[in-house]
C-alpha cells in the first residue's frame, strides 16, 4: 500500500531534494503540494516547488500557494543561506504548470475531510499547518501523522543560539501543532545534522546520468558554502529529505517518544524546542524525537532514488 502525504514546504535548495525524492518513491502518494513563506518569500517558494515538480517529471502534482507571513509576526526570510530565489546554483527553467487557485489551506482542509490516514510532511515554517488545524480542526482525525523538519536540542539552533529556522519563523503555529493532539514525529537539527553533503556523496549525485542527479549537485554545492564557513564541516546537512525518508526507511533512523514544548514568548530563547529527552518532568510525551540517522544509509537511499527520476 502506498502512503498518502501532503508536503508543505519553502524551497530552499533542501525543501527541492526532499520533493524530488517524494516524487521519486513509489510509495508515496503525493496528494499535493503546499508552499509557505519560509526561506524566501511566498511568490518564491511557489515557483520553486512548480520548478522542482517539472524538474522531477510531475505535472501531475497540484501546487498550491498557503500563507504569506507567519501567525502573529512578521517575516524572517534565510536569503543569507539560499540565496536570492531559494534555489541558487542551477538554473531551473520557469514552471509550465499552473499555480492551482484554490488556497493552500483550503487544500488541506478539504483534502483531510475526504481522504483518511493522510500524513502531512511539513519541510518549512508549520504556518499552513497551524491555520488549517485552526480554522477546521475536525480535520484531526483524519491526519496519519505529521513528520515535520524542525527543532532542536542537542544541538541548539540555527537562525539563533536557541532556535532553529522554521520553529523561529513561526513559533505560534510551531505550538499550535504540538499542543493538537496528533501525532507528530519531529526531525530536528540533532538528526539532521549528521546527514552532511560530503564530496564523494555530492560526486554521486553529480555522476547519476539524469537531469535531477546533476541538479541535486548543483544545488547542494551552493547549498553548503554556508555551513562550511559557519561550522567548519565537511558539507551542509540535508535537513528536509529527512522527513522523506524517515517515512520510507524508519530503520535508519533512531527516536524516542518525549514531551516537546516550543518557547513562544522569551526574547532569548524564542522559538526554542525545549526537549525532554531524559524525562526529567512529568509533562506527558507528545513527540516522536528523532535524535540520529545512519547518514551512509541516508545517502544511498537519496541517490538511489533520484537516480530513477
Amino acid at each position: 500500500m502506498t502512503r498518502k502525504i501532503i508536503i508543505d514546504t519553502d524551497p530552499g535548495q533542501d525543501d527541492a531534494v526532499a520533493i524530488l525524492l517524494a516524487l521519486a518513491s513509489p510509495e508515496l502518494e503525493v496528494l499535493g503540494i503546499t508552499a509557505v513563506a519560509g526561506n524566501v518569500p511566498l511568490a518564491l517558494t511557489e515557483l520553486n516547488t512548480r520548478k522542482v515538480v517539472e524538474l522531477a517529471g510531475r505535472p501531475d502534482i497540484p501546487v498550491f500557494a498557503g500563507c504569506d507571513a507567519p501567525l502573529d509576526r512578521p517575516l524572517v526570510t534565510a536569503e543569507h543561506v539560499h540565496g536570492r530565489t531559494g534555489l541558487d546554483g542551477p538554473t531551473l527553467p520557469d514552471p509550465q504548470i499552473p499555480l492551482q487557485a484554490k488556497h493552500g489551506v483550503d487544500f488541506i482542509i478539504d483534502t483531510l475531510r475526504s481522504s483518511k490516514d493522510v500524513t502531512l510532511c511539513p519541510l518549512g515554517p508549520l504556518t499552513n499547518i497551524a491555520a488549517a488545524l485552526t480554522q477546521a480542526p475536525d480535520i484531526k482525525q483524519n491526519i496519519q501523522e505529521i513528520v515535520l523538519m524542525g527543532g532542536g536540542f542537542f544541538e541548539g539552533g540555527n537562525i539563533t543560539p536557541a532556535a532553529e529556522f522554521n520553529i523561529y519563523v513561526d513559533p505560534t503555529a510551531a505550538d499550535i501543532v504540538l499542543r493538537s493532539g496528533v501525532p507528530v514525529t519531529m526531525l530536528p537539527l540533532d538528526c539532521t545534522h549528521q546527514a552532511l553533503t560530503t564530496a564523494p556523496r555530492v560526486a554521486a549525485f553529480r555522476a547519476l546520468p539524469n537531469r535531477a542527479g546533476p541538479v541535486v549537485a548543483e544545488l547542494t554545492d551552493f547549498f553548503e558554502r554556508y555551513d562550511k564557513e559557519k561550522y567548519g564541516s565537511d558539507g551542509a546537512p540535508l535537513h528536509d529529505p529527512c522527513v522523506i525518508a524517515y517515512l520510507l526507511r524508519p530503520d535508519l533512523f533512531n527516536s524516542r517518544f518525549i514531551n516537546v514544548e516550543v518557547e513562544t514568548i522569551s526574547k532569548l530563547t524564542l522559538g526554542a524546542t525545549v526537549a525532554d529527552w531524559w524525562r526529567v518532568t512529568d509533562r506527558p510525551p507528545n513527540v516522536t524525537y528523532v535524535k540520529d540517522v545512519d547518514a551512509d544509509g541516508f545517502f544511498d537511499l537519496l541517490v538511489e532514488r533520484i537516480g530513477t527520476l
